[in-house]
């Protein structure tokens, strides 16, 4: 079944600014990338603004698409308690995140960039972050957490800089397997919230 066309151009966008940088984002090329008649991209996002915020949209869609937690918002049936179920969500999502989600993670990247220049991007990118935010701090909460919000940003800040350092910093010849993140990550949340792993 072909996907619907605003997922088309969206998942085309993506590969073309994970090859190609912003710079090779244009309508034109879109509609190229995607196989659809010229045009089409324009119709559905007339603006590069418009465009960008679709990106960005979609690439948050495909992040957790695989992670029923953020459709419940962190509130899981599963009987795992909440450190040892944020800590596995995630090793896991990072891992991801470096090798199959590896040109989602690159987009995102730039984007985050682009978004350090266009106001407009950057509320777009917080609003579609703070999901990552709220489900980190009600799971910090949950796991005992005396300041959840703040551990919240503290852990993002550690796992955008393990993606940055693996995908675009000096480790980047390294991709840490997902023993070695679950150890490091159990760490992390033990100097957050004290106690053992």
């Amino acid at each position: 079944m072909t996907p619907p066309r605003p997922t088309l151009i969206a998942d085309a966008a993506i590969d073309l600014i994970a090859d190609a940088g912003l710079r090779g984002l244009t309508h034109r090329a879109v509609d190229d990338a995607s196989g659809l008649p010229a045009g089409s991209t324009s119709n559905l996002a007339r603006t590069r603004a418009a465009l960008l915020e679709l990106v960005l949209t979609r690439i948050v869609e495909r992040e957790t698409a695989d992670y029923p937690v953020f459709a419940e918002g962190g509130r899981s049936p599963s009987v795992v308690p909440p450190r040892e179920l944020l800590a596995g969500i995630t090793a896991e999502a990072l891992f991801q995140a470096l090798t199959s989600g590896r040109r989602l993670t690159l987009a995102r990247l730039e984007l985050a960039l682009e978004a350090t220049r266009r106001p407009e991007l950057r509320a777009v990118y917080d609003r579609l972050g703070a999901r990552f935010a709220d489900l980190a701090a009600d799971l910090l909460a949950r796991a005992g957490s005396a300041d959840p919000e703040r551990d919240a940003r503290r852990l993002i800040r550690w796992c955008d800089g393990v993606l940055f350092n693996a995908t675009a910093g000096s480790g980047h010849w390294h991709v840490p397997m997902p023993e070695e993140l679950r150890e490091e990550i159990d760490r992390y949340l033990t100097s957050l919230l004290g106690g053992d792993a």
